[in-house]
């Protein structure tokens, strides 16, 4: 099965934060308390996406107030932080919701992803994933983590979906 068809059944679409959602790079301040950047086109495809009726849920092995922060901004429902076993944490989310895991979709980039990425139904790989995360996937984004790639993963679902022109079409004149 191709890429879009894997994207026609996606109701939950988890993303990995450091190097998906950001570029990866951490900041530290001062204080010691660490710094990122989100793209602002990521955050509206995320809104567009779950305005479609697709769960989104973040799920990362780093904890980081800024990832809950941002979280909350975009009304994210499902927010995994600080987690050390992404494959049980995945396939407990999954059941809670009552979904099949071909039903769901996770964007990520290193080493850690992998198991997610092998148990659900879209694997994607933001470009400037590790080779390994990109040769699991089944779609690899043209945008690098941090710069798009996010929003250029919610379009094609929804695109696969045949929800995109409607999603976006209420900002066209």
């Amino acid at each position: 099965m191709d890429a879009q068809a894997r994207a026609r059944g996606v109701r939950l679409a988890l993303f990995d934060v450091d190097g998906v959602l950001t570029d990866g790079r951490l900041w530290y301040g001062a204080d010691g308390e660490a710094l990122k950047s989100f793209h602002i086109l990521d955050g509206h495809g995320l809104k567009m996406l779950a305005a479609t009726g697709v769960a989104t849920g973040l799920l990362s092995g780093r904890a980081s107030p800024a990832a809950a922060a941002r979280a909350r901004e975009l009304g994210i429902a499902h927010v995994m932080l600080g987690v050390s076993d992404k494959l049980a944490r995945f396939g407990e989310l999954a059941g809670r919701l009552g979904l099949d895991p071909s039903q769901c979709a996770f964007v990520g980039d290193d080493l850690p992803d992998l198991p997610v990425m092998r148990a659900c139904g879209l694997a994607v790989a933001v470009a400037n994933a590790v080779a390994e995360v990109r040769e699991a996937a089944h779609h690899v984004t043209e945008a690098r983590g941090g710069e798009g790639a996010v929003r250029e993963f919610c379009e094609f679902v929804m695109r696969a979906q045949g929800t995109l022109d409607a999603s976006a079409g209420r900002y066209r004149a």
